[in-house]
């Protein structure tokens, strides 16, 4: 007696491959977040971050009007009329702080994404299609990689026009190779699975073998490229404008401190002005590392802690008897 085709065992069996490895994928991002918003280091930097765009989002409202807006008032020290004090040209420095932070947390979360996602495509492609394709990506990315990160920035931003577009293309340019390296190594150990090889068999096209079978599994690696490449961007642009290389009509992190240098604020040495601008950089690739940390501590077994610790048993004393 034949085995009915509607049986939901047979159908079970029938199913591809790949719908289970999607399957599990999905389930292992969802647990990657939950376990994320229960770690206390990924939660603090979450907060600070989350402080930082709330007030960016709230300047604005808090400081109306052009914050650069020259005055007549001069340098003077934190009081409760300007709780950071002003500048030399009397610039509110807590209203250029908080108008800085709109321009730095965009071109940084701008630039950071837009490098991981050439650096994922760079990495998926060049480790999913292999041989020629494969050796002319790692011959770029090679190549992207021995030249000097600060030079090519230099010379990037000197020879483009100034601006917001031109510092976050200028960084894509130069941040994407690490990742792409970083994705092609994790992207040619997936690439053997079983569940890939399903795929391939029941004849997916590439493209969605490598989004909905690969991409998935390399939940982590993207979450912890992403963060580092976002640090580096906000690092970077901030180098750029305070070299003057930027745009310094733009309120930014990185202008604040060219103007502060450029009126002589290190040398005479107002701390309030170029403090809090370099204070939020810290801070904000402060609570990026710790949440970098954190999806490295969930991911990695190694470095996971144990939830209870082990209690140390009571020392039991061996009696030796005597040989008679």
């Amino acid at each position: 007696m034949t085995q009915n085709a509607t049986d939901p065992q047979t159908l079970a069996a029938s199913q591809p491959a790949e719908e289970s490895g999607s399957a599990r994928a999905r389930v292992s991002a969802t647990r990657l977040l939950r376990t994320l918003l229960r770690n206390g280091k990924a939660v603090a930097g979450l907060s600070i971050l989350l402080a930082f765009i709330i007030l960016a989002l709230l300047a604005p409202a808090l400081f109306p009007g052009d914050p650069s807006r020259i005055t007549s008032a001069g340098a003077s020290a934190p009081s409760m009329e300007h709780w950071l004090g002003t500048t030399s040209k009397g610039q509110d420095v807590l209203g250029l702080t908080l108008w800085g932070a709109r321009s730095s947390l965009f071109v940084g979360f701008v630039a950071g994404i837009l490098s991981t996602i050439v650096g994922v495509l760079v990495g998926l492609s060049g480790a999913y299609f292999g041989r020629g394709l494969d050796e002319v990506l790692s011959l770029v990315t090679n190549v992207f990689l021995l030249v000097p990160g600060l030079p090519l920035l230099v010379i990037l931003a000197a020879f483009m026009p100034p601006g917001l577009g031109t510092v976050i293309v200028v960084l894509m340019i130069t941040g994407w190779a690490g990742s792409a390296r970083v994705m092609r190594s994790q992207a040619m150990s997936i690439r053997g699975k079983d569940y890939v090889a399903a795929a391939l068999v029941s004849g997916e096209r590439p493209l969605r073998i490598m989004v909905r079978e690969m991409l998935p599994n390399m939940a982590s690696v993207v979450m912890t490229t992403l963060l580092g490449c976002i640090i580096g961007s906000i690092g970077a642009q901030a180098g750029l404008e305070f070299l003057g290389l930027g745009d310094v009509n733009t309120i930014s992190w990185g202008t604040n401190l060219f103007w502060a240098t450029s009126d002589g604020s290190l040398m005479l040495g107002p701390w309030w002005i170029f403090v809090p601008s370099g204070l939020a950089i810290a801070l904000v690739a402060f609570a990026l590392a710790l949440c970098n940390y954190a999806v490295d501590e969930i991911t990695n077994p190694r470095l996971r802690r144990p939830k209870h610790a082990t209690k140390s048993t009571a020392a039991t004393t061996v009696v030796r008897k005597e040989e008679k």
